[in-house]
């Protein structure tokens, strides 16, 4: 049975919708998109909500007629801008010793519980990248292991709850329902990312309009993430303010002249802001000069970034570049001289079955990410914003029939409900709960049912 999905990826520059079907085997196949110039959106943060509701609307509406069909319930991108992060470890003992997708959701809430949330956040993602079971540390997966115990390393990314109250009103707005968001970022890393570089560790650099991110995964996790309210669009207002030229040409300037790495003797004949009659010449190697001022600044800021994570010696696979800025001629080349002896890549979004064009770019990796995301593509065993344990264990116990614990009734019937499990422990201790279980006794049975129920089974 097919599952039809809506994502929107909110961006400074542009504001994307693509419709999408998701098989029975997570298999994506895109059938409509519409992209729309951003309006109330500045540097990742909504500035006007009524603007970026009719953007957003705009967009939704040509992705719908294109795919013909009127979905309103959407996964949603939230800028980095909005976010801040944290670790935090959870603990729990293991009373009946065999490690089920319950205990790993305890241990999930308990990290959670222990972390250091500010009063005006919201978790947004709950990451586990470190599992411990007994003594024995980097399990890759520690479902239906033997143990007594269950440590886990979390990396939580929370945003503030007012930013997140006005995205919320600009979808509510739009005639939209939000079923979930997820950082920007970690969509573009989930669409550009080979497993090989997951494996090895790998650092994504997502550079937009107004905007550029920094993040590090190591063993399939999500390790680091960080902002910078800088992209490509800083440097059209540097070629403009410089060469005293309208935005627009400074723009088509960029486009179609800039160049990272190599230069050039040509010269330019450029109009002035406000005098329609005159033009300045001016050497192709100023332009050249002045992107290269912006870009290099971004990338050492960027530097330092990785530098504080202290994880710049765990990216085997080297960095990963995308989003639009990575359009600048050379900027791989340029790249490789900022981060010497570190292996560089423009990534482009992972190819989908009826990928449009107009998505093939590295500008689309965020919106392609929610689809992935929806598909099954995040890290396993998170907590997302909706405070949902995301996994693809199928919970299976002989004589339960087809009740699964804590199960959620979502398309993939993978989801583990936090809130749900909290109920559970309120009317149950675990030696009661699990004693139901097949082939566990049932510790609150008297004495005499017992030898009953051996003396069945002998005879």
């Amino acid at each position: 049975m097919s599952n039809v999905i809506l994502a929107i990826d909110i961006g400074s520059m542009a504001i994307k919708a693509v419709i999408a079907e998701i098989d029975e085997f997570n298999e994506v196949k895109i059938l409509g998109h519409g992209i729309t110039r951003s309006q109330g959106v500045k540097k990742g943060i909504i500035t006007n909500i009524d603007l970026a509701s009719k953007s957003i609307r705009q967009s939704v509406n040509d992705a719908r007629r294109i795919a013909g069909n009127n979905i309103s319930s959407a996964i949603v991108s939230i800028s980095s801008a909005y976010t801040k992060s944290t670790n935090s470890i959870g603990i729990v003992n293991i009373p009946q010793k065999d490690i089920t997708v319950k205990e790993i959701s305890r241990v999930m809430e308990t990290a959670l519980y222990n972390a250091d949330i500010p009063k005006e956040y919201e978790v947004l993602h709950v990451l586990p990248y470190n599992f411990k079971v007994d003594e024995q540390s980097n399990i890759e997966d520690p479902y239906n292991m033997n143990a007594t115990r269950m440590e886990v390393e979390t990396h939580i990314i929370i945003a503030q709850k007012s930013s997140l109250s006005n995205l919320k009103k600009s979808i509510l707005s739009a005639g939209l329902q939000i079923e979930s968001i997820v950082l920007d970022s970690y969509a573009s890393a989930i669409a550009t990312m080979s497993e090989d570089e997951k494996t090895l560790g790998v650092s994504v650099i997502d550079m937009g309009g107004q905007t550029s991110s920094i993040s590090v995964f190591k063993g399939n996790a999500l390790r680091f993430n960080r902002f910078l309210p800088v992209g490509s669009n800083h440097i059209t207002n540097d070629i403009s303010i410089a060469l005293h030229t309208p935005l627009n040409v400074a723009e088509s300037v960029k486009r179609n002249y800039g160049d990272l790495i190599e230069g050039s003797d040509d010269i330019l004949e450029l109009p002035i802001i406000g005098d329609t009659d005159n033009k300045n010449s001016i050497p192709l190697k100023v332009v050249q000069n002045v992107m290269v001022a912006r870009v290099e600044e971004s990338f050492l800021i960027l530097a330092k970034y990785l530098d504080k994570s202290e994880l710049k010696n765990s990216i085997g696979a080297g960095i990963v570049l995308t989003g639009g800025m990575t359009k600048l001629k050379n900027i791989r080349e340029f790249a490789q001289s900022i981060f010497p002896g570190v292996a560089v890549r423009v990534g482009y979004p992972k190819e989908l079955k009826g990928l449009f064009d107009d998505l093939k770019g590295p500008e689309n990796s965020t919106v392609i990410g929610l689809l992935l995301y929806k598909a099954g593509h995040h890290t396993q065993y998170e907590v997302d914003n909706n405070k949902i344990l995301l996994h693809q264990k199928e919970e299976q116990q002989e004589g339960l029939s087809d009740i699964k614990l804590g199960a959620n009734t979502s398309a993939n019937n993978n989801d583990y409900s936090i809130k749900d499990l909290r109920k559970q422990d309120e009317s149950h201790n675990d030696s009661i709960v699990f004693a139901d279980l097949p082939g566990v006794e049932n510790q609150s049975g008297d004495f005499i049912g017992k030898v009953k129920n051996w003396i069945k089974q002998l005879f």
